[in-house]
């Protein structure tokens, strides 16, 4: 009787080890998962996030973070009527690069600021906005850490028009990926029968 309580006692301990080495299986399959999926949606960013909080375990959380507030977000479309007023303030901003390159700098920060105002985002301070926006348009955030870094260097006197040039053309890049529009909802029509005329 004795044998087997042992024998009951060494099959119940192999059920909980393999138990538990399948729970730990599962559980390193969905990290991966998880730090695929968030590698494939940040791109660049994941990597910019790893390198600033020193690891990907930070790195993830931080990511999730960011998910869960721009989730709570209400982020919108703009109208065509909108997006094209926006693009006629972006034309007569850069039309004017010639004339004022510092001026259009500062512009081109003001347009953007108040297409993401208008889009739903948040205006707290640009480390925020740049997470908010990395997290749908992840592969443009970086020219905005670009153009302001110019921007900052411009308020130094560190900045040529070259570099002011640049930061135009970052903040470009962000201004038209923001410019998503939303088609205006169409009433549904009513299908007519053709008659026919003999």
């Amino acid at each position: 009787m004795n044998t087997m309580t042992e024998q009951t006692w060494i099959i119940l301990a192999v059920a909980v080890v393999v138990v538990l080495i399948a729970l730990a299986a599962a559980w390193l399959f969905y990290r991966k998962r998880q730090s695929h999926r968030l590698e494939q949606r940040f791109g660049p960013e994941y990597g910019r996030a790893v390198d600033e909080l020193g690891s990907r375990t930070k790195a993830e959380s931080e990511l999730k973070t960011r998910e869960r507030r721009v989730e709570k977000l209400n982020i919108v479309a703009l109208t065509p009527s909108e997006a094209a007023r926006f693009g006629q303030a972006w034309k007569a901003l850069q039309g004017s690069f010639i004339d004022n390159p510092k001026g259009v700098v500062v512009q081109a920060d003001q347009l953007v600021r108040e297409l993401l105002l208008k889009r739903g985002y948040p205006m707290g301070d640009f480390e925020r906005r740049a997470a908010d926006i990395s997290v749908d348009h992840p592969a443009v955030v970086a020219n905005y850490r670009a153009a302001q870094g110019i921007a900052a260097r411009d308020l130094r006197g560190e900045a040529d028009t070259e570099d002011l040039r640049k930061a135009v053309v970052h903040y470009r890049a962000l201004f038209d990926e923001l410019l998503e529009v939303s088609e205006p909802a169409r009433e549904a029509m009513p299908a007519r029968r053709m008659e026919v005329h003999s």
